[in-house]
């Protein structure tokens, strides 16, 4: 398997100023690393007017080659990017306002900053202020076409006097630009300070790095000819080539197990790897799983690979997912993964035992639950996906069987399968999504349309599952899978939970129509207003007239006119015949004296 493989070189320089206010740095990552979190580089350039702008720039491009590599690999980089540069925004305007220039920026903690992060085959830029970054590709002995990818944050008073519009720490809320392109062997990208690329053209720059393999000597030529052309600011120049790119990127997970070899057969009271194996619990065509106990007495699941499934890598790593994900959800309502206090020689996964229920069966032995129970199970269900949601995670297989009830009734989601990471899926080359993983009575109509799984999609199979614990049937019966088309999906029915011999209010049946509509767009924003609407009446939903009979159960609306018409036929026909008696005739014809 290949890898990403870079090389560069770097200049800084104070130039004609007495101190340098510039600070730049780059990080590669150990090896296993490279594909959660690729490969950043920083530059940043301090404001002049300020003494204590370089203190600026120091603490934006360390803060950020360190506390990027400290985020979370289930975070997209530009999610981990972002949130690193606003948390380094607020500590840099908070350090002017702490100081004796706290209502004079220009003499704060504030600089210019760029950033690139190198991640599969993909470079993702952050920016803000004048620096600049460039890139340069299909570079030959006359050099190639330099495309600055940045934009110079900078307002003009006049042609001779302009000042920065944005820089980190010149607002409590920072304004970060972000971009994402695709990267090929060999593009060269530069990353300069307004010192450098002000005073020198891009056809020298794109000379100085044509034909070179001495990157370092060709960012010193760059900045040396700014200064020949008269730059009296600070000079920084990074110059990165990319030399080799991924064919494909496995979690650093499946990299380390992927070599080992598959479990024997495993049976009751088998010793394995350290575990005894006591039964079995579930086999599918996707795995084997079987209740085991460590060496220290606690009880674990033990996972085996499907022996159909053992020459495929793509299944092999959706299979090592559950364990990587379990690892990195801390929540109460999300399966844990067992520690691991020694080498594995199998490949297998390990999590924790859940003595329980699956909520499948939960309610067949509840098939008419109260409202109250339903809210407790929706409720924690609804926390776990949060807890996943938080770390860019869509589960895309919430379902009754993939949900556990314990002893103690709390519930736990379980079977990361089909879980969509977005800091592994920016990782594929092809950008392709793997299609409906998860079970179709209760995937989202949008995976019917080809789309990517969202955090509304894992909404609407909890609203799913809410339905059914009150009625013991599905929304749309059927029909969602069916559905494959905007048009088909806007005729998809709801049945109202009303129409049932059950006292559900019709504010809850409100919110779980809500949370189920095949319009993503209709639905909770967020799981956390379905779950309120869930104890509380929704205003909205109080003041809405409710829809007629014929719409909410056309069956029952028919069935009520076809015997409010026998009725009145009866009475019509039975009025004939009493008008046609004698006596009623002849009572008739007589008149009072």
């Amino acid at each position: 398997m290949s890898r990403l493989a870079i090389s560069s070189g770097q200049y800084s320089d104070k130039g004609r100023k007495d101190r340098n206010q510039d600070f730049h740095g780059i990080l590669v990552p150990p090896e296993l690393q490279l594909g959660t979190k690729g490969i950043a580089v920083a530059l940043a350039d301090g404001i002049s007017s300020s003494d204590v702008s370089e203190h600026a720039s120091k603490a934006a491009v360390t803060g950020f080659l360190e506390d990027y590599f400290c985020t979370s690999d289930t975070w997209t980089v530009k999610t981990s990017g972002q949130r690193v540069l606003h948390a380094i925004n607020s500590w840099l305007h908070a350090q002017t306002q702490q100081s004796q220039h706290r209502y004079d920026m220009d003499k704060g903690y504030v600089c210019a900053f760029s950033a690139l992060v190198l991640k599969s085959a993909t470079a993702h830029l952050f920016h803000i202020g004048d620096t600049r970054i460039y890139r340069l590709r299909n570079g030959g002995p006359r050099g190639g076409a330099l495309e600055q990818l940045t934009e110079d944050h900078r307002l003009w008073v006049s042609r001779e006097q302009s000042y920065l519009g944005r820089a980190l720490g010149m607002k409590q809320q920072a304004e970060i630009d972000y971009l994402a392109v695709p990267v090929e062997a060999g593009d060269i990208f530069l990353l300069t300070t307004d010192g450098v690329h002000e005073h020198v053209d891009a056809a020298f720059i794109a000379g100085a790095l044509a034909g070179g393999t001495d990157l370092g000597a060709a960012a010193t030529r760059i900045a040396a000819e700014a200064h020949a052309r008269g730059s009296p600011d600070n000079l920084t120049v990074q110059v990165v080539r990319v030399d080799g790119l991924p064919d494909r990127v496995a979690s650093e997970f499946y990299q380390e197990l992927s070599q080992l070899p598959f479990p024997p057969e495993l049976r009751p009271r088998m010793e394995f790897d350290g575990y005894t194996i006591v039964r079995e619990l579930h086999a599918s065509d996707r795995s084997r799983a079987y209740l085991a106990v460590d060496q220290g007495g606690e009880r674990v699941v033990i996972k085996s690979p499907s022996t159909e499934g053992r020459g495929d890598p793509a299944y092999l790593e959706r299979f090592l997912l559950e364990e990587w994900v379990a690892r990195r959800v801390n929540s109460a309502h999300v399966l844990k993964a067992s520690a691991q206090t020694r080498k594995r020689n199998y490949f297998y996964v390990v999590t924790e035992f859940i003595e329980g229920q699956t909520l499948a069966q939960w309610m067949v032995d509840h098939p008419k639950p109260d409202l109250r129970a339903v809210r407790g199970i929706i409720d924690q269900v609804a926390k776990g996906l949060q807890a996943l949601h938080r770390l860019e995670m869509v589960h895309q297989d919430i379902r009754p069987a993939n949900i556990m009830i314990d002893a103690a009734g709390t519930a736990k989601i379980i079977d990361f399968g089909s879980t969509r990471v977005a800091g592994i899926v920016e990782t594929a080359l092809s950008g392709a999504h793997d299609g409906i993983l998860g079970t179709e009575q209760y995937s989202a109509p949008e995976y019917f349309l080809g789309e990517a799984g969202t955090a509304s999609s894992d909404l609407f199979s909890l609203g799913v599952i809410a339905y059914q614990m009150l009625t013991g049937r599905l929304p749309y019966g059927t029909q969602v899978s069916k559905s494959r088309t905007r048009a088909a999906q806007r005729r998809l029915k709801y049945r109202s939970t009303c129409d049932d011999d059950r006292d559900i209010p019709a504010w809850v049946d409100e919110a779980i129509r809500k949370a189920v509509q095949p319009d993503p767009f209709k639905r909770y924003r967020e799981l956390s207003e379905f779950v309120f609407d869930l104890h509380h009446p929704n205003r909205e939903f109080l003041s809405r007239n409710r829809a007629p009979l014929i719409e909410r159960n056309p069956v029952a609306f028919w069935k009520s006119v076809s015997l409010v018409l026998a009725i009145t036929v009866l009475v019509l026909v039975g009025s004939h015949i009493a008008g046609r008696q004698p006596g009623a005739a002849a009572a008739h014809l007589q008149s009072p004296r």
